[in-house]
């Protein structure tokens, strides 16, 4: 018997939606028991009666008093004990409009009066199943068996307690059972005959009482702010669509949803580069460029050598400023020499044929670094200072060099290997250096801005144990003075 004390676990069941419509109505009921007492309390079973009081907070949760009389009779002695009890219920409804099932579970309290052991109180809890079976509009029959356990009993003996009670009554209604014109979520269809009892506030409905979407974009008919969205466009709580990039293709249709700002795009929302530069029409703002042409952030042409002709197009991408060119960016001139300065600028004609020059078109051996200037292919006859014939072209070529920049003043090292006395070898080298400074004066370089001398075997630039070496030791070096 005690067992059944725990019949309120029930109440962590799950409800479904209920199908008469009864919040806010309020239930009035009369009621017979049939109590089944813990066997330590050595009472028989017994009839009795109450009322009850009930208030359907929505159609589901509903709250409820009721209070009961019983007089038992002890199975035992003389004391004849009296019973008035009352509780408190938290009530879960569900069915149908005819049939409202419920569970209910919450707080008693027992009251034994008169004689000993029959006096005392006690607080109990309890849980219940029930079922409602409408008889018309406003009157129910109840049937309900119920489990109440006081955990700590004052009965002498006893340490807690448990009862059942099965109780059989009849309930009214306030407002009766399925009303014709209760009309819950205010959509104008009532109760009885609403599809969609639910309806959102405001939300137009069709003739079932369910809500309407006439542009598909979830929002409803009433509610939606922007009622004609296009098929397929995602829309925000007011049912308006949102561009989130502003190219005026809706989210949801555009399918390039990240184009910048201010680009010209397609009905699906992408963007164009009608001449292929890589920067979008609407931001380019040279939006004819040539194709292949290199460009710049805004899409204009990039010249770098400033000749007209675009980079990317220009084959001759290192124009010196000013030169007239052809339709690639290469110059209208004529060079004799091949150095790549016009001959009506060239300062320096006849440049041998990769030879680096400057602006003029003369050869660069001197430089602000004043690195001494090895000049290779300056030879001489064996053990003299004689020149070869061989050796004039790099000489023609310094003394291009020289000429066309006045301002340098040189010194002539001349250099032998270590082959002969080193008084020898100081001699001849100082005889070679000369002959180079005769040679370049012969070319109208002023003799005045060279000065010679012999360093003789010293400071070889490769190891004189070879022949190869010792050809490298045996050269003229043309030092910058300052």
């Amino acid at each position: 018997m005690r067992t059944l004390a725990v019949l309120g676990v029930a109440l962590a069941c799950g409800t479904s939606g209920l199908g008469a419509q009864r919040a806010h109505e309020f239930e009035f009921g009369a009621f017979g028991s049939f109590t089944r007492y813990d066997r330590a309390f050595n009472l028989d079973n017994r009839m009795g009666g109450g009322g009850r009081l009930g208030y359907f907070f929505s159609n589901v949760v509903s709250a409820e008093l009721d209070g009961g009389y019983q007089s038992p009779n002890p199975k035992t002695g003389s004391a004849s004990p009296t019973l008035a009890h009352g509780s408190a219920s938290l009530v879960l409804n569900f069915g149908t409009a005819r049939n409202l099932f419920y569970l209910l579970g919450g707080y008693s309290r027992l009251d034994f009066e008169k004689t000993a052991p029959y006096r005392f109180t006690d607080d109990a809890v309890h849980g219940a199943i029930g079922d409602r079976i409408f008889l018309g509009d406003r009157a129910a029959l109840r049937l309900e068996v119920r489990g109440v356990y006081a955990p700590s009993t004052g009965f002498a003996g006893g340490d807690w307690a448990g009862h059942v009670v099965g109780s059989l009554g009849l309930s009214v209604f306030t407002r009766g059972g399925p009303a014709a014109d209760t009309d819950t979520d205010h959509d104008g269809v009532p109760d009885q005959r609403d599809v969609c009892p639910d309806t959102p506030l405001g939300a137009a409905t069709d003739a079932r009482g369910c809500p309407t979407d006439s542009d598909h974009d979830g929002v409803y008919d009433g509610l939606d702010r922007c009622p004609g969205t296009p098929a397929g466009a995602r829309v925000d709580s007011r049912g308006c669509p949102a561009d989130a990039d502003g190219d005026g293709v809706l989210d949801g249709l555009d399918q390039c949803p990240s184009t910048p700002a201010g680009a010209s795009v397609d009905a699906k929302g992408c963007p164009a580069d009608a001449d292929g530069d890589g920067v979008l029409d609407g931001l380019d703002q040279c939006p004819s460029t040539p194709a292949g042409a290199v460009v710049d952030a805004v899409g204009c042409p990039l010249d770098a050598d400033k000749d007209g002709v675009p980079d990317g197009l220009d084959k001759c991408p290192n124009t010196p400023p000013g030169a007239e060119v052809d339709d690639v960016g290469c110059q209208r001139f004529k060079d004799s020499d091949g150095d790549g300065v016009d001959d009506t600028k060239d300062r320096c004609p006849g440049t041998p044929t990769g030879t680096r020059v400057d602006a003029a078109g003369c050869p660069i051996l001197f430089t602000p670094e004043r690195t001494p200037v090895i000049l290779r292919g300056v030879i001489f006859e064996t053990g003299k200072s004689a020149l070869k014939p061989e050796s004039f072209t790099v000489l023609d070529i310094v003394a291009q060099s020289l000429n066309a920049n006045p301002d340098i003043r040189i010194e002539i090292a001349g250099y032998t290997d270590n082959t002969g006395s080193d008084a020898t070898n100081l001699r001849l080298s100082q005889a070679r250096a000369d002959a180079v400074r005769a040679y370049l004066g012969s070319k109208g370089v002023a003799p005045g801005r060279m000065v010679t001398k012999g360093y003789g075997a010293t400071k070889p630039i490769a190891p004189n144990t070879t022949v190869a070496g010792r050809a490298q030791n045996r050269r003229v070096e043309l030092h910058q003075l300052p």
